[in-house]
């Protein structure tokens, strides 16, 4: 009996002890390997982005087309003004939207017109273009998670990278950065 009972005792350190080492080995890998779990696999990576025919979210700005995107490197944004990690980066998109070599373009995912459209008055527009995904299903089309992720396109429309989660300034100056600079350079990966 009182050995059932300092087994029982002891489940609960098991339990912790078997999440210790879980979160311990993906540090380990991260500061090691460069893991990150905001790189998860795309098999959209080398292929033509889906079809780009989305509304324009309000008047007065671009509807996101191929038109809009063509013969440019592009970053395409998937964002919700609901989304609070969406707020966190925007400041980032604000700065690379300046960069002349990349045109930067949003997806507004299932949201208010209204709310988006007040969230990019508020704090700025970085988007060339904003198509409104009401439905979710253009994003789908794209393998999309969940707010935000990021996409870079090359010149001739291949996704050559995509980022789930915030972008912040490691990733902006790590992976976004030197991948611009290569695809403005040549126009390919």
């Amino acid at each position: 009996m009182i050995a059932g009972r300092r087994l029982a005792a002891a489940i609960p350190l098991v339990v912790f002890l078997g999440f210790a080492a879980a979160v311990g080995n993906n540090l380990y890998r991260e500061a090691q390997d460069g893991y990150s779990p905001t790189a998860l696999p795309s098999a959209l990576i080398g292929a033509i982005h889906p079809p780009l025919a989305l509304p324009r979210l309000e008047e007065g700005l671009s509807a996101l087309s191929e038109d809009v995107i063509k013969d440019s490197v592009t970053v395409v944004n998937v964002f919700a003004s609901w989304c609070v990690p969406c707020r966190q980066e925007h400041p980032l998109l604000m700065r690379l939207s300046s960069d002349a070599r990349v045109k930067v373009v949003g997806i507004n995912y299932k949201d208010d017109a209204k709310d988006a459209t007040a969230f990019l008055q508020s704090e700025g527009n970085p988007y060339a273009a904003v198509g409104t995904d009401r439905s979710g299903r253009q994003s789908i089309e794209w393998g999309v998670y969940g707010v935000p992720e990021t996409f870079v396109l090359d010149k001739a429309g291949r996704i050559v990278f995509k980022h789930v989660g915030p972008l912040d300034q490691r990733a902006i100056a790590n992976e976004l950065q030197p991948l611009i600079e290569q695809l403005s350079a040549t126009g390919n990966p």
